[in-house]
């Protein structure tokens, strides 16, 4: 029997009715439904064509290409970065006034006394645009003119777990796409041999290791063609994509062509839209066999380059990830997501937000300067933020607990506003009071910058249109340039 009858012997009933199902009215039907379905059809042949992204044309012009986002796992207290509060800092030991605490979520202080503890690190007017920003990042203070800093971010989830997944992919339930798979589905990706989502996670000397769960780059009910893509920065880069000892690049090329040509078959029979994802993906991992050691091997980097990040790459830290995330850039990555898990400080926040300042201080400021001499800068924009901020009342030794009512972010790159500071939170860092922006309008604004209108990228799924921002979301205009 031929591999042909066999698979057609494999063909399910319920496929056959799936497939008889499918005539000219229902497509007549469709096509009326939504225009551009059709349009976006290409034929599949055995090396998988290249994901086009579903937003053509744009919905208006973009002004950027890529997002680096680096983002603090654990919640960066905004008291000890970017808000400084004098009124908290007068107010150090006292009774947090219950008017402002009174009926509020607070996470492990419920029902505990609640003392005030002021900001324990000093914070100083930098650049030419008087930015206010803490004395642990002495090094990003000499690009200050670079950022516009958010203080008036605000959250719904006050536990890590649910608090990623709510910053990630705009709500607190999960098996949603995240951001990155939102916006590598709606765009596509500029690069032919590398994911439009890649994702790169460091931990420090702190020992605050916030637990992060794939699910945070996962992408959901969209094709898992456009799930994020984990590369490590120390070791093999991509667990299970190097050949083994013996098996040369054509002997793996004919494997994969041989692979893609079983599973055009079997798809012809089915039309399972799973398999035209396996089929773009076994191509893309053999694409990077080839294309990956090149965006890991840092020798053609100049002693400058490495002196700059301060790394000599490959040793798996947050300065190896920042060097990466701007050759992956240079690659057409389309989303380029940086963890560094060493915030979570309930105890201690003093001394241990100081160390692992120290760890992100120089390579992100390398990074933006990198970025600049290279000519990325205009069309990339970064992002740094937590999923929450900390409470300005004292936990346990000196530490602070989880807050979401107001903390701070920074943006940065040619499309946003240098030297601003937008919004602000009340005299104790507590609530955010005047330009509040919400997780979903930082979304807005992230797709707004790519050329999406944000209402319009959903996707129809059990009879109900998602998107990216739920039912909410506004761009947040005043940071643009």
């Amino acid at each position: 029997m031929t591999l042909y009858e066999q698979l057609r012997l494999r063909a399910s009933r319920r496929s056959f009715l799936g497939q008889a199902a499918c005539g000219m009215g229902s497509v007549a039907l469709a096509s009326l439904l939504n225009p551009k379905l059709f349009a976006e059809t290409k034929s599949q042949d055995s090396k998988a064509q290249k994901w086009p992204g579903v937003v053509r044309p744009l919905h208006h012009p973009a002004k950027v290409k890529r997002v680096i986002y680096l983002y603090m796992a654990g919640g960066a207290s905004h008291l000890e970065t970017f808000d400084y509060k004098p009124k908290l800092a007068e107010m150090n030991g006292k009774p947090m006034p219950a008017s402002i605490t009174a009926g509020q979520p607070i996470a492990q202080l419920q029902g505990q006394k609640l003392n005030c503890l002021g900001p324990t690190h000093p914070f100083k007017k930098c650049g030419k645009s008087g930015q206010e920003i803490s004395t642990i990042f002495p090094k990003l203070a000499e690009v200050a003119d670079d950022l516009c800093i958010i203080r008036s971010l605000k959250t719904e989830a006050i536990n890590h777990d649910p608090a990623h997944t709510f910053m990630n992919t705009g709500t607190t339930i999960s098996g949603r796409p995240s951001m990155g798979s939102w916006l590598w589905y709606g765009l596509g990706s500029d690069s032919d041999n590398l994911p439009g989502f890649v994702v790169l996670t460091s931990t420090g000397a702190s020992g605050q290791q916030q637990p992060i769960a794939q699910r945070q780059w996962h992408s959901g009910f969209l094709p898992s063609q456009f799930q994020g893509v984990h590369f490590r920065s120390k070791g093999d880069p991509v667990l299970y994509v190097s050949n083994p000892n013996g098996v040369t690049p054509e002997r793996q090329r004919d494997v994969v062509t041989a692979t893609q040509d079983l599973n055009k078959l079997h798809n012809d029979e089915v039309d399972d839209p799973e398999i035209a994802t396996r089929i773009s993906q076994y191509e893309m991992a053999f694409r990077m066999q080839t294309s990956v050691p090149g965006l890991m091997d840092v020798k053609n980097e100049t002693k400058e380059t490495l002196d700059l990040y301060g790394t000599r790459g490959g040793d798996g830290t947050f300065a190896a990830n920042c060097l990466l995330a701007r050759r992956l850039a240079e690659r057409g990555v389309r989303f380029i997501q940086l963890y560094h898990r060493d915030w979570d400080h309930h105890g201690g926040v003093k001394n241990g937000i100081e160390v692992v300042a120290r760890e992100v201080d120089q390579p992100m400021t390398a990074l933006i300067r990198d970025l600049k001499r290279t000519g990325l800068w205009d069309d990339t924009l970064i992002i740094w933020g937590s999923e929450f901020g900390r409470t300005p009342m004292s936990q346990g030794n000196n530490g602070r607990d989880h807050h979401i009512k107001g903390f701070s972010m920074w943006m940065a790159g040619g499309a946003i506003k240098g030297g601003l500071t937008h919004g602000a939170t009340d005299d104790f860092g507590y609530n955010a009071v005047t330009d509040v922006v919400t997780v979903h309008d930082m979304h807005a604004t992230m797709l707004h910058l790519f050329g999406i209108d944000h209402e319009r990228l959903t996707i129809r799924v059990q009879g109900r249109d998602f998107r990216l921002t739920d039912v909410s979301g506004k761009v947040v205009r005043e940071v643009l340039a």
